[in-house]
């Protein structure tokens, strides 16, 4: 039997993060097992001149961790209070690698992210992080479509079935 004790959420606190928070909760109650938000602060790295290379503003990082903590205990509280047990992480890197390193330090069995970001050329140029964790990830990942999409291909679908001409039968002589 499969036993789920720890289910990792990335969130970016977009909309579409929050949705998936929203998604994992009742997997966190029917496996009684423990949330772990996990936000992921890119590094502060701006270009300085050709003889220093790049330069990585710390004072930045720490103001952006010490916000993210503040954010997610407050979206723990409102999203998981006596629903799920949560605990929460913040990390600096890159967001798909930090993602798959905490899942695997933190022995995750399931993560639950939503599919949203880049597209059109930037998708080419960047990828997704969704798509990254998909593939490198050590254990399953449930990703979320967000409701608008959902919305919208529903919407599309029917309007792709109504458009089909009715079956109707022709007698022949």
């Amino acid at each position: 039997m499969v036993t789920i004790d720890r289910i990792l959420v990335p969130i970016d606190f977009s909309s579409y993060s929050k949705e998936a928070l929203q998604y994992a909760v009742p997997f966190a109650r029917k496996f009684k097992a423990e949330i772990l938000l996990l936000h992921v602060v890119e590094p502060a790295i701006y270009p300085a001149d050709f003889n220093f290379g790049q330069v990585g503003l710390p004072s930045i990082e720490d103001e952006l961790r010490s916000k993210a903590v503040d954010e997610l205990n407050k979206l723990a509280d409102q999203e998981t209070k006596r629903r799920a047990r949560s605990t929460i992480m913040v990390r600096v890197g890159k967001p798909f690698i930090e993602i798959i390193t905490a899942a695997k330090e933190e022995q995750i069995d399931l993560i639950i992210m939503a599919t949203h970001g880049h597209s059109g050329i930037e998708q080419i140029l960047f990828g997704s992080t969704a798509e990254r964790v998909v593939r490198k990830a050590h254990c399953p990942v449930l990703t979320v479509r967000t409701r608008e999409m959902s919305e919208v291909t529903a919407e599309t679908e029917k309007k792709l079935t109504s458009d089909k001409p009715k079956g109707k039968k022709t007698e022949q002589n």
